[in-house]
């Protein structure tokens, strides 16, 4: 099905080339690069919402805006401010509160952008095929005029013979183009549209289905054993578990996924949009809001996402952790390879069963393909294809990225380049949304930082010794030489948290406790390390699937529930599940639940095998040294000790995006304080700061269904100062509970109260209880605590919401519920307390980070010796602010989610009222909040509100 649409010259070369007649200059103007016309003063590209080429004005173009009902102003305004952007190609920070549609507003304004683009560009085409067509070359009559030369000294004749060839080359390179894209869009619509092709499809795969079942019981029928063997000395089908020769360092790379001999299937990367957000929910939410809106019909959109989500192999998603996932899958794909290489050579040796994938068969991945372009699908609907069809979502999804318009994906598959590269992802000259980007530096920070522990290292020293005892006679030299660079490495790691790899890391106790931070070349050096090179022991690593390997081996050896033969290489084995289980009793004791030791051990093997992590930490030391630390923390054990690398130059990995796209739009709905975005991200990244444009809109809901209030002292007129120092103070935490009980009585519904930690919030709740303040509380609002546990959340939340619709319902002294939650906790983010459930939102103090972290500390050190001064304060004050109001303002946005919703916001701490601080918050927030530096004024202006909108509804 499907077939090859072909391949051919890049959709970014002919674009050039069909330029080449005097439009390419306009072009780079357009994207803000230098071009000849700008040399010559045609001066710099247009600002957003100025016209370019025959394209109306972003202004103009807000009534073109197609949309699924008649937008809000600021909707209007959002899109012409995106549409500005794209077209000249910035890169742009975008904030849209909550409940002022957002997605829509990404999507019609996006998808607007590329429909015109597109046209313009078969406008363009045909214009330059109609001139090759009649013969017309441009040139001018002093070029023409023989015995001339121009600036380069060439002669005319040469010049206008090599610009003659040119044209027609990219005249033919334009037809092919054309022909291409009329095949690829007439196989889509015909596929549309004929309900038989599939019907066709579907047959033929259960008449393969059918034969397949028949060989199979062909084979059974036959004596056991014929044509089969297995290795000397070893198990059957234990030859999965011996690593393949590995040939050279420098092997010709393959597209993932992709047989050798399948390198034609190589397309054009069509210009397109890729859309990321941070969870597989969130991007699921995107993509409904795709097929309503007026693009769902006509766009191509492709879905991506991990192995975890995507596969429908259900021996491979048995495994459960992702890393075990991926190495299974890359497996079966190399198995895949070793099959056609051992039925080529099939008599010259003994063949072993090696198991292959069933569901990658490049027909109906070319099948599933076509289905995804031609109809809009999200990641549930296209595993349900998968299954129907019997082919790879995750392959499949891939297959569809070069001639899709809309790419869905998660962060870190466009963030982490190996990840991009990997699935096929081509940014060159395409427009990246990234959305819910609040947290975007710490997304990037996390995806390139790594840590081990010090058990993690003795546990894969321990592995891979027996492994490579055990198969020593049937490993290669370069296999042997890189398995003893890896145990080296591991030893050399364990002597830098002073332990031994041949001793159990929980009973090693660590002389000098405590942090201490290196430089990567400093860690490097300390270690003895530095005369290895890590960049091929990473390669060696990806290439042999030498943890997969590993792993495979200890699910078969490394519990005393295996069957082993008693013979001296087996003994060696024994030694192996005893320290594998004396680490699993040595974590038991350390106040993990008890559990029966096999079953633990067993469940402990399947979700994490050590090497897989240690990779991460290997590839995280190959960055440059002046980006990133290596945090050595030596606690009370060596197993309980670790090694962590910390990124601190996030701008290093997000400057390869930045410099291949035509544009970069980072969004959200809380995006202030936007300084960190300006200065460590995108400065730091080589973005001038004129290529930057800022757009913030305010929100949908009047001004006066929200009251935002900094309270700077309580009924008691106790100043409201939550510092380290004083918060602890029995005066501070009287004064909130009695500050918590004035408002519960007068807020009807749910109120959320946000401490700055979980230790604040216990303590607090505590403190409460001796004093009776806590039972007062409770005859107005139920109280209910956010749980530390994430499987717990949704379990309070539900009760939490039916206690003020019960409440709500039959009336009485009970007006409600109290939510007590923790800034940075599960609730608060991506949790809606719209309506009743969130009347008012009270932020407790202000949340500055611990900065007493030695991460952090780091960082405020890396940042003072780079970044310059900003009114007059030190970057790494203004970094503690802004993490600070960030958290604050995710919090706060908890509340307000549409129109008609009304809430009241309490800052309780004097601070808030700094200017500094001040600015930092939302503007829609910002200008129309109140400060009030007694809690009287305060306490009639929330009575005076809840009044009025409770007489109003």
């Amino acid at each position: 099905m499907g077939g090859n649409w072909g391949r051919g010259v890049s959709a970014d070369r002919v674009w050039e080339l069909r330029k080449g007649w005097g439009g390419v200059c306009a072009e780079r103007a357009a994207r803000g690069g230098p071009s000849a016309a700008s040399r010559e003063g045609a001066g710099a590209a247009p600002a957003p919402g100025s016209k370019r080429g025959g394209m109306a004005s972003s202004g103009a173009a807000a009534g073109r805006f197609p949309f699924p009902y008649t937008p809000y102003r600021i909707q209007e305004q959002f899109m012409e401010a995106l549409y500005g952007a794209l077209e000249a190609g910035r890169v742009g920070i975008f904030e849209s509160p909550t409940g002022t549609g957002k997605s829509l507003s990404l999507i019609c304004g996006a998808l607007s952008w590329l429909r015109d683009w597109e046209e313009k560009r078969r406008q363009e085409e045909a214009r330059l095929l109609a001139l090759g067509a009649s013969g017309k070359d441009g040139l001018t009559p002093q070029q023409a005029r023989p015995g001339s030369a121009d600036a380069a000294g060439e002669p005319d004749w040469v010049t206008a013979f090599v610009q003659k060839k040119e044209e027609r080359d990219m005249v033919d390179r334009l037809k092919e183009e054309q022909i291409r894209r009329k095949k690829r869009e007439d196989h889509l619509e015909k596929i549309r549209h004929n309900v038989q092709l599939k019907y066709a499809a579907k047959r033929k795969r259960c008449e393969e289905d059918e034969a397949k079942r028949l060989l199979q019981l062909s084979k059974e029928a036959l004596p056991q054993g014929a044509g089969e063997g297995v290795l000397d000395q070893l198990d059957h089908n234990e030859e999965e578990l011996i690593l393949a020769e590995y040939e050279s360092d420098d092997e010709k790379k393959v597209v993932s996924g992709l047989e050798e001999d399948d390198d034609d299937l190589e397309e054009e990367h069509v210009t397109k949009i890729y859309y990321c957000s941070r969870t597989h929910s969130q991007l699921s939410q995107f993509v409904r809001e795709v097929q309503k809106s007026p693009f769902g019909k006509d766009t191509r959109l492709v879905s991506l996402g991990s192995r975890q989500n995507l596969c429908v192999n259900e021996e491979v998603r048995r495994l459960g952790a992702l890393q075990l996932i991926n190495d299974r899958c890359m497996e079966m794909q190399k198995n895949r390879h070793e099959k056609k290489s051992d039925e080529v050579n099939e008599g010259k040796k003994r063949r072993v069963s090696r198991t292959v994938c069933p569901f990658y068969s490049y027909e109906q991945m070319q099948f599933l393909r076509d289905e995804v372009l031609v109809e809009v699908k999200d990641i549930e609907q296209l595993v349900s294809l998968g299954r129907e069809t019997k082919a790879c979502p995750y392959y499949g999804s891939r297959f569809a990225i070069p001639a899709a318009q809309l790419v869905v994906l998660p962060y870190q598959m466009l963030l982490h380049e190996p990840t991009r590269n990997a699935a096929g992802i081509k940014l060159k000259d395409q427009v990246v949304i990234i959305d819910e980007a609040h947290n975007l530096i710490d997304t990037i920070t996390c995806i390139h930082s790594a840590e081990v522990s010090g058990s993690q290292l003795c546990c894969a020293h321990s592995q891979l010794s027996q492994y490579m005892e055990r198969y020593r006679k049937h490993l290669k030299a370069k296999n042997l030489m890189y398995i003893k660079q890896i145990l080296y490495l591991l030893e050399r790691f364990v002597a830098m948290l002073g332990g031994n790899v041949n001793q159990n890391p929980g009973c090693q106790a660590v002389s000098q406790t405590g942090t201490v931070l290196k430089s990567i070349n400093d860690f490097l050096f300390q270690s003895q390390i530095d005369n290895i090179n890590l960049f091929k022991v990473q390669r060696y690593c990806e290439k042999s699937l030498i943890s997969r390997k590993l792993f495979g081996f200890v699910e078969r050896y490394g519990h005393p529930a295996s069957a082993v033969k008693t013979n001296k290489e087996n003994q060696k084995l024994a030694g192996l599940q005893n320290f594998l289980l004396t680490l699993q009793q040595g974590s038991d004791k350390e106040g993990t639940p008890q559990s029966p030791p096999l079953e633990a051990e067993h469940d402990h093997l399947r979700t994490a095998s050590p090497l897989m992590q240690i990779e991460g930490f290997l590839s995280a030391l190959t960055n440059a040294n002046q980006d990133g630390r290596v945090i050595l923390s030596r606690q009370g054990t060596v197993g309980q000790s670790s090694l962590k690398f910390l990124l601190l130059n996030p701008a290093v990995h997000f400057a390869k995006v930045v410099a291949e796209c035509r544009a970069v739009i980072i969004a959200g709905g809380t995006m202030q304080p936007v300084a960190d975005f300006r200065e460590q991200l995108l400065c730091c990244a080589g973005v001038d700061p004129a290529h930057v444009v800022e757009f913030s809109c305010g929100h949908v809901i009047p001004p006066e269904n929200i009251l935002p209030i900094i309270l700077c002292s309580g009924p008691s007129n106790q100043q409201l100062e939550f510092t380290y120092q004083t918060r602890d103070l029995p005066q501070m935490m009287d004064e909130t509970g009695r500050i918590l009980c004035n408002l519960c009585n007068v807020i009807p519904g749910g109120v959320v109260c946000f401490f700055p930690s979980y230790e604040y919030e216990k303590q607090v709740y505590g403190h409460w209880e001796k004093t009776g303040l806590l039972s007062r509380l409770a005859a107005k609002k139920k109280i209910f605590q956010e749980p530390k546990k994430a499987n717990q959340v949704e379990q309070v939340l539900v009760e939490y919401a039916k206690c003020i619709k019960r409440c709500s319902q039959t009336g009485g002294q009970m007006t409600g519920a109290l939510l007590l939650s923790v800034v940075g906790g599960k609730m608060s983010e991506g949790i809606n307390f719209s309506d009743d459930l969130g009347r008012c939102v009270i932020m407790v103090g202000m949340p500055y980070p611990n900065i007493k972290s030695p991460e952090l500390q780091e960082k405020m050190t890396w940042l003072d010796k780079r970044m310059p001064r900003a009114a007059g304060q030190a970057p790494s004050r203004v970094l503690t602010e802004n993490l600070c109001m960030k958290a604050v303002n995710q919090s706060i946005g908890r509340a307000i989610r549409h129109q008609k919703d009304f809430a009241s916001i309490l800052l309780l701490d004097h601070r808030y009222a700094r200017p500094a601080i001040f600015n930092k918050l939302p503007q829609w927030i910002r200008e129309r909040t109140q400060v009030k530096p007694a809690f009287g004024s305060a306490f009639a202006e929330l009575r005076k509100f809840y009044r009025g909108k409770l007489d109003a509804l």
